[in-house]
């Protein structure tokens, strides 16, 4: 299972060379025709296409059951680019874009980076045959709206829905929130967290108890990983989203547009966080390896049991709320904290913060505009949001029409609710994680109703899922919750959510000038931020606090936050707009 970066992280703009190798826009709407993607592609040339791929976190060429289905319907391969596993933070980006080629297709940040690419030139303008990507007509306002002022169309944004920008993007389980092991909890009390620091000694407690896994490894409360850091932590902003806060360079800026903080100063929530890491730590609740670990070690973790804690539902629980799991009455359930306003992000009309693009200097763009386009099609948001816990994959493989609506089959709920399953060599062979989607995006909102059966995309609103998925994990955290029979219905009920509305907004690319200076700062404050997770004693946290602060204001750090401080409110005023003209 791979994660959902794009939304755990804004998409942090991977600024590279504005002298990138070209001048100018690759070709635009007004010296070219337009072209049909209508066609049969299945009887084309096979061919393979670099595929670059912001949130991917596998590299090489797109096997498996989606694999397959690619090669059946374009004959064509996916050879998937990944900086997440390439390592090196901005290195691969920058060097590909300095050598003038980043992908024949490319999944990059909307704003800063798509911009940079349309003005050096390599990303083409999809004009000549958006007319005839029919299923992309359904969210032509996310198209146009990504595209102004642009001479062309060059992106194609990735969330796109049709429902209102104030109505929360997801609806059964919000993106943030604290997700333990639900069962320790309950064996431990069901005790009392009135915030962030009180789940500590509820962690410990826990931890205590079951000191091993079943496969006989250590139990840690908190287990982290570095792949996705970018202006920050990425693990360090997480807590931060529980009190209404999401990141923006190196603001925090809660959804209601009432605060907004400086990362570094002494009384933010991120600094906070990492008090909270550092206290763990020095309790014994932190995974020693989370300063060398990938993402993919870490979800092993979770899968085998070894870890308590989980910031995402998309982490704890799809790597370890297997139907055998939740049968015992163990798995991942969001805890009542007292005082969380859980930041949430509204159905965003202008879609989400990735974007797809074809490459320049690919040798059949029509192919790729034909592929873009099956992403948005029923049959292609299926197939490629499932790997992000959302969509149920492929009709007649992992799920089928029932009397009363859509219904996961017998595969389906192996591989989908036990963990995994060996999939039929008809449908590409392998295990079924193995062989998913490594695009790592939903072009489409999992939350967008499926035309073709009526039900949302996302499994976990059929009410054929929900009837069948009744367990004694589920029952008892519903008892215990007030009734709700999901995690969202319990934060509405509560009033413990912040809506952001949903607005498009991107941020402008930063000038030269703040790009070297951020790229220095951010660096230093990934690098201080680990120090200060792992420090000794209080002492070395407020020392590194401190030498972190006096780092970063000397490379800078004022003039790059003044920047995003205006790019927040100006994130806020769209937002505000938005709803009042979509809400």
């Amino acid at each position: 299972m791979r994660s959902h970066k794009a939304i755990a992280m804004m998409a942090a703009p991977l600024l590279g060379i504005l002298s990138l190798a070209a001048c100018t826009p690759a070709g635009s709407s007004d010296d070219t025709e337009a072209v049909s993607i209508d066609q049969d592609w299945s009887t084309a040339d096979p061919i393979t296409i670099d595929v670059f791929d912001v949130p991917a976190n596998y590299q090489g060429i797109q096997s498996g059951w989606f694999g397959k289905l690619v090669k059946d319907k374009f004959n064509m391969e996916l050879n998937i680019i990944a900086p997440n596993v390439a390592g090196g933070g901005d290195t691969l980006y920058n060097t590909r874009v300095a050598g003038g080629e980043l992908g024949d297709l490319v999944l990059v940040g909307k704003g800063q980076q798509l911009d940079e690419l349309v003005e050096g030139g390599l990303v083409l303008d999809a004009s000549p045959y958006y007319d005839s990507m029919k299923n992309l007509a359904a969210y032509d306002v996310a198209v146009q709206k990504l595209n102004d002022g642009k001479d062309g169309v060059y992106g194609f944004p990735t969330s796109a829905t049709t429902l209102k920008p104030t109505e929360p993007a997801q609806n059964i389980d919000p993106t943030f929130g604290p997700f333990l092991r639900w069962d320790y909890y309950a064996e431990a009390g069901y005790p009392e967290i009135g915030t962030l620091e009180d789940l500590l000694p509820v962690l410990k407690e826990m931890q205590d108890a079951h000191p091993k896994a079943d496969n006989g490894k250590p139990v840690y409360a908190i287990s982290l990983f570095k792949d996705w850091d970018g202006n920050m932590m990425v693990m360090g902003k997480q807590p931060t989203t529980l009190f209404g806060y999401d990141e923006m360079g190196f603001v925090l800026a809660k959804a209601d547009g009432s605060d907004y903080q400086s990362i570094v100063d002494s009384d933010s929530e991120y600094v906070r966080a990492l008090r909270f890491y550092n206290e763990a730590n020095q309790m014994g609740l932190v995974d020693p390896e989370s300063t060398t670990q990938n993402y993919d070690t870490m979800f092993a973790k979770y899968q085998a049991g070894q870890v308590l804690l989980s910031w995402w539902p998309w982490l704890g629980q799809s790597a370890y709320n297997t139907e055998k799991n939740m049968a015992d009455g163990k798995g991942f359930q969001l805890v009542p904290m007292q005082d969380q306003k859980i930041f949430t992000y509204g159905a965003d009309v202008y879609g989400g913060g990735l974007v797809y693009a074809i490459g320049s200097k690919a040798e059949d763009p029509a192919r790729i505009a034909a592929f873009i386009d099956w992403l948005y099609s029923p049959e292609g948001v299926r197939a490629t949001s499932s790997d992000t816990m959302g969509a149920a994959g492929p009709k007649g493989l992992t799920w089928e029409d029932g009397p009363d609506g859509p219904v996961l089959t017998d595969f389906g709920r192996k591989a989908i609710l036990e963990g995994d399953a060996d999939v039929p060599a008809e449908w590409g062979g392998g295990k079924y994680k193995d062989g998913s989607s490594a695009l790592n995006a939903s072009a489409v909102l999992p939350a967008e109703e499926d035309p073709e059966t009526g039900f949302p995309y996302n499994y976990k609103s059929w009410p054929s899922y929900q009837e069948t998925v009744a367990n004694p994990l589920t029952d008892d955290w519903s008892a215990h919750m007030g009734g709700a029979k999901t995690t969202m219905e319990y934060l509405e009920k509560s009033d413990q959510m912040l809506v952001a509305p949903g607005s498009g907004y991107a941020a402008p690319t930063d000038s030269s000038e703040i790009e070297a200076a951020r790229n220095q700062v951010k660096a230093s404050i990934v690098e201080h931020s680990w120090k200060m997770a792992f420090a000794k004693d209080d002492a070395e946290f407020d020392a590194l606090l401190a030498e972190m602060q006096e780092t970063v204001n000397g490379l800078g750090y004022e003039k790059v936050l003044e920047v995003d401080m205006t790019n927040a409110k100006d994130q806020n005023a769209a937002r505000v707009a938005a709803a009042e003209e979509l809400g």
